[in-house]
């Protein structure tokens, strides 16, 4: 009898969210999964009972390591310092707020999910507030608002395939200075 591949946790979850972003919830599978690793389904069935079990440790463990960076924050000196960090963590973690909505089509970890999510959303608000303290920030707009701007800015695919460094520094500069010029 041959013997079974082995294989780590850090290869098992880098083809999980391969796949993920690749087929979605719906169209990931063990058989697929099994090919992508050169070993057979049931090697993946010794470690979790089905692919609602997997993709719930991924994802939390995702979850787990972007608020493990997150955390940083505070570490940063200076809103201006705090502002950059930020903008290069979400934009070099992308693809979290897609394996989120994967995570919550499965039933029973809600509550999990919203305590992560409150968590994440903690820092955040702190972020902001620190903004508006040093007179960074207005403290007219929304802080909803200003969270869902910087995010929803990180979000722009860049189709353009413009280089990565010109793309992080001109999406802050969009945020700090807007677009327009001052003629």
């Amino acid at each position: 009898m041959a013997r079974e591949r082995k294989f780590s946790r850090d290869e098992l979850f880098q083809e999980t969210k391969q796949l993920l972003l690749q087929h979605g919830y719906e169209g990931f599978t063990f058989s697929i999964l099994a090919d992508t690793l050169h070993v057979s389904r049931g090697a993946l069935y010794k470690y979790f009972e089905n692919k609602e079990e997997l993709i719930t440790n991924f994802i939390f463990y995702e979850m787990d390591q972007f608020l493990i960076h997150l955390k940083q924050l505070d570490l940063q000196l200076g809103f201006d310092a705090q502002f950059d960090f930020l903008l290069n963590l979400i934009l070099s973690s992308s693809d979290i707020q897609k394996l989120i909505r994967i995570g919550q089509q499965i039933p029973g970890h809600n509550e999990k999910f919203e305590k992560l999510h409150v968590d994440m959303y903690q820092y955040l608000q702190d972020f902001i507030d620190r903004g508006k303290a040093e007179g960074k920030l207005r403290s007219d707009i929304p802080n909803n608002l200003l969270l869902g701007y910087i995010f929803q800015s990180v979000a722009i695919p860049n189709h353009g395939g413009t280089p990565h460094s010109t793309w992080v520094s001109s999406i802050k500069q969009i945020i700090r200075e807007g677009m327009f010029t001052n003629t």
